[in-house]
């Protein structure tokens, strides 16, 4: 596993484990026959889906924010090479998606039985999925970190810690405070408990989701990750170890959920077989 190497790091070690994070949302998610996800046009779960797809023979819709734009960029390219049926929404009526009008619409258009992932992929399966993670951390540690976008990658990775280990979470969406209570609901759908060896770290979103400052762009080049999730949670790591906030000797664990920037970037996780849906997510993903 390969170590952060930051001055500001001081005596905090970190440990980078590179592990794509939404073949980990799907693996739970693929027993069904047809699967609909929502995302922007450089989605990384727009790709994963697609290829899930391919792979294990199951009929994909991508819906798509904003409007179709020719030719296609690589992602959505080989999205509909995959196979992928993709739709686009309007800005407008892609902030409704999680409204019942948006989505009878969607079941009236790809049928009834259509499974329905949220954005980010984030629904009880996935949390079960990504709780799966800290049993295959091959090193010592007190703290694994990840980035936070909706919140079920935080949620699954609490979820699986041993006894005495913490999950910090790093918001990359500003004004992010509504997250603790995703976390929390997440949890309960898969396993009907919560948790409380987590925190989410609101400080460190550098201006919002997608926004940038001179620092995080010089931080990511100099170590080679992607801005929009990965490089913030590692500034931040690097900005709580200057605080004292984690103690001198602390072993961290950082979770790289993105390939570095770059059209063309692929999972670096293969998806795994799936299992079918059961007990909290019998029926329609949430």
């Amino acid at each position: 596993m390969e170590e952060l190497l930051d001055p500001g790091l001081g005596q905090v070690r970190v440990f980078l484990m590179r592990d794509d994070n939404k073949p980990r949302k799907l693996k739970h998610n693929l027993g069904h026959r047809r699967i609909l996800a929502f995302g922007g046009a450089w989605s990384n779960l727009i790709a994963a889906v697609a290829e899930a797809g391919r792979r294990h023979g199951i009929e994909t819709i991508g819906v798509i924010r904003g409007e179709e734009h020719l030719p296609l960029n690589p992602v959505l390219a080989r999205a509909r090479e995959c196979g992928m049926t993709l739709t686009y929404l309007d800005r407008a009526t892609y902030r409704r998606k999680h409204t019942e009008e948006v989505r009878a619409a969607l079941r009236a258009r790809f049928g009834a039985d259509v499974a329905i992932l949220p954005e980010g992929g984030s629904n009880a399966a996935a949390v079960r999925g990504c709780a799966e993670l800290p049993a295959e951390i091959g090193v010592p540690y007190d703290v694994v970190c990840c980035p936070v976008g909706t919140g079920g990658t935080l949620a699954g990775i609490a979820a699986g810690l041993p006894e005495g280990k913490r999950a910090l979470g790093f918001a990359v969406l500003k004004g992010a405070g509504f997250l603790e209570g995703e976390v929390a609901r997440l949890q309960r759908e898969a396993y009907g408990r919560t948790w409380s060896n987590w925190s989410i770290d609101l400080d460190h979103h550098f201006g919002g989701y997608a926004r940038t400052t001179p620092e995080l762009t010089e931080f990511a080049a100099r170590h080679g990750v992607e801005r929009v999730y990965v490089a913030k949670m590692l500034l931040g790591v690097v900005g709580l170890a200057r605080r004292g906030v984690l103690a001198p000797g602390t072993r961290v664990v950082a979770v790289v959920t993105s390939p570095p920037e770059g059209p063309g970037a692929q999972p670096s996780t293969p998806v795994a077989a799936w299992a079918a849906p059961t007990g909290f997510d019998s029926g329609e993903p949430r």
